[in-house]
């Protein structure tokens, strides 16, 4: 495990693709993880923020998410119990528009794998976001139905949306999300933490 986050947190795969990106930034990957975390947050990519930071969700979506899973940031950024995984380690960077481009796919053909094969003691996975969704649950629908048909995933796969202000017109619309995923999610968490 050792050599495996070396090797990510050395990776230099998308420089290139990065210094061509409206903010130029060099490569940053976010590496936050042990073999013997029980709970998987499946994410899709650092913003700016995680990129200047180098701690994941580490900004108001960060807090967000740890107040849906019910989370202390102590507890949330325990490596030993709580792996992050996005779908790219890096921050891909905003287009012309100041919007964020989708994580390179290459980062998880060349990494994702080889991470899960060491996260075997899993045991509850959060999947945030269409990208995360796509890739660890294979659907093909939108985010909305695959948040929608939850309990067809749970108790050992919960799909979120992503927890980033944007989506707060999302919540408002579909008021089931705070009253009935996220008691059951917290639960869930609760249990495989404090097993």
């Amino acid at each position: 495990m050792p050599d495996l986050i070396a090797d990510i947190e050395g990776c230099r795969l998308c420089a290139e693709r990065f210094a061509r990106t409206e903010t130029g930034h060099a490569p940053r990957p976010v590496v936050w993880f042990r073999p013997g975390a029980r709970l998987l947050i499946a994410g899709q990519a650092p913003g700016a923020r995680v990129h200047a930071s180098g701690v994941p969700f580490d900004d108001p979506s960060g807090d967000r998410l740890r107040d849906w899973l019910g989370l202390e940031r102590a507890e949330f950024y325990d490596r030993d119990r709580v792996a992050i995984v996005p779908m790219a380690f890096c921050f891909p960077g905003y287009d012309a528009k100041g919007a964020d481009l989708a994580p390179p796919a290459i980062c998880g053909r060349t990494w994702h794998a080889q991470v899960m094969e060491r996260l075997a003691r899993v045991r509850l996975s959060v999947i945030v976001g269409g990208y995360a969704q796509r890739y660890h649950m294979g659907v093909t629908g939108n985010v909305t139905e695959t948040v929608a048909a939850w309990r067809d995933h749970a108790p050992r796969v919960f799909p979120l949306p992503h927890p980033s202000w944007r989506n707060t017109a999302w919540l408002k619309r579909n008021p089931w999300f705070e009253a009935e995923l996220l008691p059951v999610l917290r639960a869930q968490v609760r249990e495989v933490l404090d097993d």
